[in-house]
């Protein structure tokens, strides 16, 4: 059997769009001499809908671009596509359905019984999940496909043990049903690392039940969830049979008979990738082609702008140096000299009239107040003043503004809401400041040509917004940072566990637990955040008013 995986970017509720998409895809495959033809989960309205799924009028066009999609099909191939579609009696009103069909005639729905509502995934608003053992294997071309989407084949007992978090196996009961081929529609947002899993445990899957499995995902980015692509299929022995890139829309047609072997992955070139596809779909899908960052002199920034470019290309983007009193003059040299190597627009726009400014408005009131511990007032007021500048360009040339704070940063407040926490779009605000630090000296050798200055990975970190000021007064150095808060954030352990799998004292991390719940109010309140970790904002849930301390 010859099988076209369409590892394709719907764009959410662009269900014309999708639909052309969807039907190209298919007469590829039909060209190509496809059987069967897989496209990802939800295709025709993207994923994820959310709330448009409430509105009758999208509902109903839904309908009617199925309808055209099984009218329209080429003759002489299946398809397998995604789809919401309506239900009756209690319960959710919709199913999450693969709707599988020939030219002219839908020839069976099979529906999710996985729902997942954790993470990003919110599927049991919407969703009713399938009956116990309904049925979900068809007859194509001779062969019993059993039919899978996305989280239904990711609950195999031998392979999870006690992490499973349903009690049944779809995948189970598709090969009790007969099923001689599984095949499974995604669409699986990206995390780092991630590829390992989803090479061995579809391997795992084809050998356990002794047929094959083919495995095909979304790609592309839809506000700051990203999808990989990495379409996958393995013969009944466990032996690779093909493996789509990452990150590349894909139309390709596999004959089961075939085998390859599966080329090691630089994790970093894949991290890369997911970024520039965020920043690309994101301005893409809004319909926004122009960006502008505050380039620092930092390494922050210096990694955002380069993302920008090789994203949206030369010419796009703006830097804006914003100088205050306490600015370095190695500071703006390094702004300078990145953004002259990414030939990137550069203004330099200094705040101190801004600045001073303020202090003639604020100074007297100051004087009458005391001042908490800490007071960080005026530094917030430069910080403020840099991103209203900022908007005022992005207003002012209809572009994009990229935000520069990651995750160590993000983790513990160490931002200015409504100053460097203006944008639209955080770029690095999942990746801690040591992956800064990898990301950038990757891409200086392998796709920006050293266009990151070496003073600029190799000068102590600093705010800039007092005399001689550095990121290690307020914080432990980022080596030390860093793991605590993976432990803390990433893997939502208590502090006494964290002290003793990083060897940090025990009051450090009980400090830095505190300061990661004072900030949940700063991120609730921040722009969209790629994510690209396991565990990010973009699907954390806490309460910012709360009683309890770690």
């Amino acid at each position: 059997m010859k099988i076209t995986l369409a590892q394709i970017d719907p764009i959410i509720g662009d269900i014309d769009g999708n639909t052309q998409r969807i039907l190209r895809a298919c007469a590829d495959g039909r060209a190509a001499g496809a059987d069967l033809v897989l496209l990802p989960e939800l295709v025709v309205t993207g994923y994820p809908p959310r709330d448009l799924l409430n509105i009758g009028e999208f509902r109903r066009t839904v309908d009617e671009a199925v309808e055209r999609i099984v009218r329209e099909l080429p003759d002489g191939v299946v398809a397998v596509f995604g789809a919401p579609r309506a239900r009756s009696g209690p319960g959710r009103t919709l199913w999450n359905a693969a709707i599988v069909a020939r030219r002219g005639e839908l020839i069976a729905e099979v529906h999710k019984a996985l729902l997942p509502t954790y993470d990003v995934f919110d599927e049991r608003r919407y969703f009713e999940p399938a009956e116990e053992h309904a049925p979900r294997v068809v007859d194509v071309a001779g062969t019993k496909v059993g039919v899978i989407i996305c989280e239904d084949m990711w609950n195999d007992r031998l392979f999870w043990g006690d992490q499973r978090l349903y009690d049944r196996d779809p995948v189970a009961e598709a090969v009790e049903q007969g099923a001689e081929l599984l095949v499974n529609i995604s669409a699986s947002p990206f995390a780092q690392r991630k590829f390992e899993v989803r090479r061995r445990f579809v391997a795992h899957a084809a050998k356990r039940w002794r047929v094959p499995v083919v495995y095909v995902n979304a790609v592309g980015g839809n506000d700051g969830i990203l999808f990989d692509g990495h379409s996958l299929a393995f013969a009944a022995d466990g032996a690779p049979i093909a493996e789509l890139p990452f990150f590349e829309e894909r139309v390709e047609t596999i004959d089961l008979a075939a085998r390859v072997t599966l080329p090691a992955v630089d994790e970093l070139d894949v991290l890369h990738r997911a970024l520039v596809t965020g920043v690309r779909d994101y301005a893409r899908k809004t319909g926004m082609s122009r960006w502008v960052l505050g380039l620092s002199g930092g390494v922050d920034s210096a990694l955002v702008a380069a993302l920008g470019v090789l994203a949206l290309g030369e010419g796009q983007g703006a830097a804006l140096a914003m100088p205050s009193r306490y600015s370095s003059d190695h500071s703006i040299a390094d702004a300078r000299a990145l953004a002259e190597k990414l030939k990137l627009p550069f203004e330099v726009i200094a705040i101190e009239p801004a600045h001073a400014a303020y202090e003639t408005m604020l100074g007297p009131v100051f004087d009458r107040l005391p001042a908490p511990p800490n007071d960080v007032s005026w530094e917030n007021v430069q910080a403020r003043i840099r991103g209203a500048t900022l908007m005022a360009w992005a207003n002012r040339t209809g572009g994009l503004l990229l935000t520069t704070g990651n995750k160590s940063e993000c983790s513990v407040g160490y931002t200015t809401l409504y100053g460097d926490m203006c944008g639209g779009l955080a770029v690095i605000a999942d990746l801690y400041k040591h992956e800064v630090y990898e990301l950038c000296r990757w891409l200086n050798v392998h796709k920006i040509a050293g266009a990151i200055p070496e003073s600029t990975l190799t000068k102590p970190p600093s705010a800039e917004l007092r005399p001689g000021q550095r990121d290690d007064q307020s914080l432990p150095p980022y080596d030390i940072l860093d793991p605590i808060l993976e432990s803390l954030v990433d893997h939502e352990r208590g502090t006494a566990e964290t002290a003793q799998r990083t060897g940090a004292p025990r009051e450090l991390v009980r400090k830095i637990a505190a300061m990661v719940h004072r900030a949940e109010y700063k991120r609730q309140q921040f722009a969209p955040t790629l994510k690209v970790s396991p565990r990010a904002w973009v699907g954390r849930d806490y309460p910012i008013a709360m009683g309890w301390r770690p």
